[in-house]
C-alpha cells in the first residue's frame, strides 16, 4: 500500500510517501513545497498543482493529512486551513481517499506521546523508516502523517472492528467513486 502524507502550511507544505505492508514501512520519497511571499491565491494554487504532481509521480492508493491546530492566532489558523483545503482539493481531484488526523494523534502514533516535540517526531521518523539522515521537519511531519495512517489502517484491518472516538473519524472506509470528467 502506497500512502501519501501531507503536513499543510501556508509557507512550507511538507509531503511524504511511504510503502506499507504487513508491519513494515519504507520511505519512498519526501519533500517540501516552498511558497514565496506573495498573494495567498497564488500560493494556494501552487500547493494544489504541486501536490497534484506528487500524486502523478508516486501514484499513492491512500492519503492522509494533518488537521488544523488552533492555538492562539485564529488568523494564522484560517490561512493554514486554506492551505490545507488546497491540498485536499488536489487529493479529491485525483479521486483519492483522504484520512484526517489531529496533531496529537499523529504524535501519539509515531512517538507514543501526543505532546511530543517536533525534534522527537523527526528522530522517530528517521528510526522507524531507517533513513540515513533526518528529513527536514515539514517533510518529517508529513511522513509521520503517512505512518499514523498506516498504523490506524493496520489496526482496523487486524481487529476487524471500527475504532471509537477521534481515531474512528480518521479512517476512510472506502475510496471515493471516481466522478466523470
Amino acid at each position: 500500500m502506497r500512502i501519501l502524507g501531507i503536513d499543510p502550511g501556508s509557507r512550507i507544505t511538507g509531503w511524504g510517501v511511504i510503502e506499507h505492508g504487513g508491519n513494515r514501512s519504507r520511505c519512498v520519497d519526501h519533500g517540501r513545497i516552498h511558497l514565496e511571499a506573495g498573494d495567498l491565491p497564488a500560493r494556494l494554487l501552487r500547493i494544489f498543482k504541486e501536490v497534484g504532481e506528487v500524486i502523478r509521480q508516486y501514484q499513492p492508493q491512500e492519503t492522509a493529512i494533518e488537521e488544523v491546530f488552533v492555538n492562539r492566532n485564529v488568523s494564522s489558523a484560517l490561512i493554514l486551513g486554506q492551505a490545507r483545503g488546497a491540498a485536499i482539493c488536489a487529493l479529491a481531484f485525483a479521486d483519492l481517499p483522504v484520512a484526517e488526523y489531529a496533531p496529537a494523534q499523529i504524535k501519539s502514533a509515531v512517538v507514543g506521546n501526543g505532546r511530543a516535540e517536533k525534534q522527537q517526531v523527526q528522530h522517530m521518523i528517521k528510526i522507524l523508516l531507517n533513513l540515513p539522515e533526518a528529513a527536514p521537519t515539514d517533510a518529517s511531519d508529513a511522513l509521520a502523517v503517512a505512518l499514523c495512517h498506516a498504523h490506524v489502517r493496520g489496526t482496523v484491518i487486524k481487529t476487524g472492528e471500527a475504532l471509537r472516538g477521534a481515531w474512528g473519524n480518521a479512517v476512510v472506509a472506502k475510496p471515493r467513486t471516481p466522478s466523470p470528467r
